[in-house]
């Protein structure tokens, strides 16, 4: 009951203008991306949406969107802006950024990073994946999250979150 996902979208991204709004089987990928934070049962879910043609595919599946000022610097800006105007009181405790790109992400996983806050004393908690592909550990675009993670242990604290690594970091990334 104190919890909210909020998913920020915005059309301008630069790699794929358009992104949210990207057909899937004949859905946008933003409603996507929302029927799985519902299927996490974890709390309310929130589109906090660049563009109104955002908000309005989510209202045309009968999910709750706002619309927030297009030219913030990022996600989190604009998660800010949005529980400032839903949420003035700031009754949620718990806070899960949903990225709106990831519309197979497992509801199952959303729980474990809400978990994650539940269950420990952190501030912030997150998902992150091995990164295999070594194009992928050189692309600054991808953030990298410095954990101690290996195949018996699939949480852990992170130290560090970084685009570039240096010499001092070694697989598993």
């Amino acid at each position: 009951q104190n919890t909210i996902i909020v998913i920020p979208a915005r059309m301008a991204a630069t790699r794929l203008p358009g992104k949210p709004m990207a057909d899937i089987h004949g859905i946008p990928m933003i409603v996507h991306v929302w029927r799985r934070a519902i299927e996490a049962n974890v709390g309310r879910v929130l589109v906090a949406a660049a563009e109104i043609e955002i908000a309005e595919a989510i209202h045309d599946h009968g999910g709750d969107a706002i619309v927030t000022t297009p030219g913030l610097p990022s996600g989190t800006d604009r998660i800010a802006e949005a529980l400032g105007l839903r949420d003035p009181g700031g009754q949620y405790r718990f806070v899960v950024n949903l990225q709106g790109d990831l519309p197979v992400i497992d509801p199952l996983s959303i729980q474990r990073c809400l978990a994650g806050l539940v269950n420990e004393s952190a501030a912030i908690s997150t998902i992150a994946a091995a990164i295999d592909d070594p194009a992928d550990v050189a692309n600054p675009n991808i953030v990298k999250a410095i954990a101690p993670l290996s195949a018996e242990r699939e949480v852990a604290f992170a130290r560090d979150f970084v685009r570039t690594l240096g010499s001092q970091h070694a697989p598993p990334y």
